[in-house]
Order: C-alpha cells, then structure tokens, then sequence
C-alpha cells in the first residue's frame, strides 16, 4: 500500500543529482518518491503542501540554502525529518544544519544501500550522523564549550582586577600599578591572585597572554 510507504522529496539544484537519487531510492519499495525540487524556497513550498515524512536536502543552492530552507521547515513542521546530502564536510556547515534542524547529515558518496538506511532510521524518530563528521561536529561542539568556559573565567573579574590586568598587560610593577590607582603593594597582590585563580593560570605571563588572546586588554 502506497500509504504505508516513506515519503520523500529531493531537494537538489543539479537534476541529473535528482535524477539518479530518484532511481536508487524507486528501488526500495518501503520509500516513494513524491515530489522533487532545486532550490529551498521549492522545498519550504512542497513542505508546505504535501508534508512529507522525509527531505533529502543539499546545502548550496541558488536563493535560499539549504540551511535557511531548514530552519524555515523544521520552525513550520518539526515532524519532517530532513536529511543533508552534501559534499560539504565544513565543521560550520555541520554545526549550522545540526542547530537548524537535520536528523541526519550524509555526504553525497554514501552507498545506495547506507542512504536507504538513514532514510529509515530518520523515517523512525532517530538521528544519523556520517561516521567522518561526527568527529568534526564534537570538535567543534567541543570548542564552542572552551570559548564558553574562557568566557565565564573572565566575566567575573571585577572592576579594579580588570584595571591591575591593563597595567600588568603594560610591564608595570605591583608598586607602579598600585601608584597608579592609589591601592597599597598587598591589595594589588591580592588583585593579581585573585586574577590568576580566575584564569587558572600561574603567573603573570600567563595571565597577560591569557587576555590579550580574549582582547580583554588594550596594549
């Protein structure tokens, strides 16, 4: 019965990349074929219409991207399960789909038989990831979570530990740099302590590096 089947659109600008996906997937007769399109605003426009179960999605497409075209389906009808087909192994790529929506993100050289089998298992509720992105997508996760760290070490310097920072930045002494305020020796030291607990870092060299990396100084 045609209604137990898994509906799929293509979403590609080349047809003759439409043409042969077509062909692969008519060969399986759990998935049908239902419409097809070359660029996101077709893709937004038979999302709309038919509401498939899943769309085969490629990324660089003339006007809207597939990644527009993925926020813009997945804000409308969370329950379409879009796939990234793509060349493109880009770490922002990989991440921007992930965060608009895909249930799953496959490269264009995949296997007849594995592109059926994500089809299924994204038909299914479930998430697939090619095995060589997913390094790429927790380094990146991974990365976003060290600048979010680094951004929390130093949003909680204060004022004054901000301003002893600039004058270390600058090669003063902790007797110029309390001159320079009008602090005492000992609250400058404790200052610059309390800076290099924050940093996690042990001593002003590392400190130093650590804010010009963060430009949370100006030399």
């Amino acid at each position: 019965m045609e209604n137990d089947k898994i509906r799929v659109v293509i979403i590609d600008d080349h047809p003759l990349v439409r043409e042969g996906l077509r062909k692969i997937l008519e060969f399986n007769k759990k998935l049908i074929v239902v419409d097809e399109a070359g660029d996101g605003q077709g893709a937004i426009n038979i999302a709309r219409k038919i509401k498939p179960d899943i769309m085969l999605m490629d990324i660089n497409m003339p006007g809207i991207n597939g990644i527009e075209a993925t926020r813009v389906i997945k804000r409308e009808f969370p329950e379409i399960g879009i796939i990234a087909l793509t060349i493109n192994q880009d770490e922002e790529y990989v991440f921007e789909l992930v965060r608009a929506g895909v249930s799953g993100y496959v490269l264009k050289d995949i296997e007849p038989d594995k592109l059926i089998e994500t089809i299924e298992t994204v038909a299914d509720g479930n998430s697939v990831i090619d095995s060589c992105i997913t390094a790429k997508l927790f380094g990146e996760i991974n990365r976003l979570s060290r600048l979010r760290k680094d951004k929390e070490r130093w949003e909680t310097l204060t004022e004054r530990e901000t301003d002893v920072l600039q004058l270390m930045a600058k090669g003063y002494s902790n007797k110029e740099i309390g001159r320079g305020l009008n602090i005492s020796e000992k609250t400058v030291k404790n200052h610059i302590t309390s800076i290099f607990r924050k940093f996690e870092v042990d001593d002003r060299t590392q400190a130093v590096l650590f804010a010009i990396k963060h430009h949370l100084v100006v030399l």
